[in-house]
């Protein structure tokens, strides 16, 4: 089971966390603040994955974003790795070639596909075309209700 996931920049600011555990605040901000520095300090050629306390650590990075994931440790990290590209597959099928400012200005999208992929750290639903689908009408839920709210009541 996956503990957390963790998108962040080369520069170190957090992009997107997601827990799939109960944690206090303070304990997440330890932890952050860890991933960060452990991942940015490893070399570009290193392995993907890294033990940590009693968790396995596997990150990925795709352009300037770092994609990082904490499993427990009976988990298999090339799955890890796996689910952690589909992801970016997601985000790159919905944003067209997603960017760090596509997680900036539209990251309640970004945890949406997350949410609708996994669910309590499992993978929940593996197809592309279904996560799409989902996607799909709730952006046209979305348009449609802005269209009715923007009509006069009368």
């Amino acid at each position: 089971m996956m503990r957390f996931l963790l998108l962040f920049n080369r520069q170190g600011k957090l992009r997107l966390q997601k827990w799939f555990i109960p944690i206090t605040d303070r304990e997440k901000k330890k932890v952050i603040r860890d991933m960060i520095m452990v991942v940015l300090a490893r070399p570009p050629r290193s392995c993907n994955f890294l033990q940590w306390r009693d968790l396995k650590i596997i990150y990925k990075r795709y352009a300037s974003l770092y994609f990082c994931a904490g499993l427990e440790a009976q988990d298999n990290e090339l799955l890890s790795l796996e689910v952690l590209h589909r992801y970016v597959e997601l985000l790159d099928k919905y944003f067209g070639n997603v960017c760090e400012l596509d997680i900036i200005f539209n990251f309640e999208k970004a945890y949406f596909i997350l949410d609708e992929f996994l669910m309590g750290g499992e993978v929940q639903e593996t197809s592309r075309v279904a996560v799409g689908a989902s996607m799909e009408e709730a952006d046209m839920l979305q348009e449609t209700l802005e269209e009715y709210l923007t009509k006069p009541a009368y």
